[in-house]
């Protein structure tokens, strides 16, 4: 995948953890302008949580040329699944391709680790969310087929206030 010039997703050091948040809660305001989603609660990721994924390997970053941090992906190990937990980019470097870059690397990350799927949850109608996944070969997992690892997810989410109604499991399979 080409990004412009200078741009570059690579895996996060410790020291960029810190600035992963304040991308998160950025990238998350976007929501605010959805009616659909006004009365959606925040939902920020797990204190230690990508501490934890770093350990994994399983944070990567987009970086701007002059070096700044303008995005991240983090991911875990759900059911012999890669499982793409957060993935967000600052507004103001968003349509340049470091989204998909971010998957690229995640994607990338269960090959070596001689996996056969990514999974993730998302809103189903939001534009940059279900049907940017489903650009990037992500399917919509009937309930039927999840497993219980991302049933507990799902169950997780609806807990903290993300609507059941609003929000879709995909599932990318991939070739060895």
């Amino acid at each position: 995948m080409t990004l412009p010039r200078g741009f570059a997703v690579r895996p996060a050091a410790a020291d960029e953890l810190g600035v992963l948040p304040a991308i998160e809660r950025e990238a998350g305001g976007r929501f605010a302008a959805i009616a659909s989603l006004a009365d959606v609660p925040e939902v920020l990721m797990p204190p230690g949580a990508l501490a934890d994924a770093l350990a994994r390997g399983q944070v990567w970053v987009a970086v701007a040329p002059n070096g700044t941090v303008v995005g991240f992906a983090y991911a875990d190990l759900i059911d012999g699944a890669v499982h793409l937990e957060e993935l967000d980019v600052l507004e103001a470097f968003g349509r340049r391709g470091l989204g998909r870059a971010l998957v690229a690397a995640v994607i990338a990350d269960a090959r070596r680790r001689g996996l056969t799927a990514v999974t993730l949850t998302t809103f189903r109608d939001v534009p940059w969310n279900a049907p940017f996944y489903a650009r990037l070969g992500f399917r919509i997992l009937p309930a039927d087929a999840l497993t219980p690892g991302l049933t507990a997810i799902f169950a997780l989410e609806a807990a903290r206030g993300l609507p059941r109604e609003l929000r879709v499991v995909m599932r990318c399979d991939l070739d060895r």
